[in-house]
């Protein structure tokens, strides 16, 4: 007998944005979590995005910190109030913090960066899995709260940064933090995530053109009070092709 589909559940929307590009990112360095700011490209792309944006209600901002994501939300989403969210700030680099990557790529912890992520530990920073583990944590918690206060049909947005993202992105995939570098973030792309009380759905990835107000839900219709039983067994269990 064939897998009979789940039923669709109407849930909340977290559009993940990442911060415009940086001078930072413009030289080839590692910002972490310094002041960097964003350069003309990044603000025309946080204008670019708040373009995209426009059709979108969000029912709630959130953001990292940092003034890269600060500043792309002062351009792209002005007339929002925008909350702080902790969790949501760069991985703490530590001594990697400002160096360029070109240098930091003949560190003997680079290929352990690049292929196995899970187990770094930053030279007086963070882990990498301890970064995972908060930024998912916090999304999840903000999920939970707006679709409590708003319903299921609201879309929220989180501004935050590279890795972060990616490790979000991963752990909705349901896949190793070993695997985050397969997942790319460029700067000011949206990422759309819903999570479901099945499992999470991935709705897009690295986003950086198209409408996003396609990824508002519909409004609920209201479901019809039966006025009979069901004619058959098919009805019951969603769908004809049964033993």
């Amino acid at each position: 007998m064939p897998e009979v589909g789940p039923r669709v559940v109407t849930v909340a929307t977290l559009l993940l944005l990442r911060h415009g590009r940086t001078t930072a990112n413009a030289d080839g360095g590692l910002a972490g979590r310094q002041p960097v700011e964003l350069d003309e490209t990044g603000r025309a792309q946080a204008a670019a995005v708040g373009e995209r944006l426009r059709g979108v209600p969000l029912a709630a901002v959130v953001t990292s910190p940092l003034l890269r994501c600060r500043q792309t939300l002062d351009l792209a989403l002005p007339q929002a109030a925008p909350v702080v969210e902790e969790g949501l700030i760069e991985c703490d680099y530590g001594r990697w913090e400002g160096q360029p990557l070109k240098k930091l790529a003949k560190e003997p912890l680079w290929p352990g960066v690049q292929q196995h992520p899970s187990a770094v530990v930053f030279p007086d920073g963070e882990a990498m899995a301890a970064m995972a583990a908060r930024a998912v944590a916090a999304v999840r918690s903000w999920d939970a709260r707006v679709s409590a206060e708003h319903g299921p049909e609201a879309v929220w947005l989180a501004c935050s940064h590279g890795d972060v993202i990616k490790a979000i992105v991963a752990d909705a995939l349901g896949v190793h933090l070993d695997l985050f570098q397969r997942i790319v973030a460029d700067p000011a792309s949206v990422t759309a995530i819903r999570f479901t009380p099945l499992r999470p759905f991935l709705v897009r990835l690295n986003d950086t053109g198209g409408d996003l107000a396609a990824l508002v839900p519909p409004p609920r219709k209201r479901r019809r009070r039966a006025t009979r039983p069901a004619d058959s067994d098919a009805a019951v269990g969603g769908g004809a092709g049964g033993s």
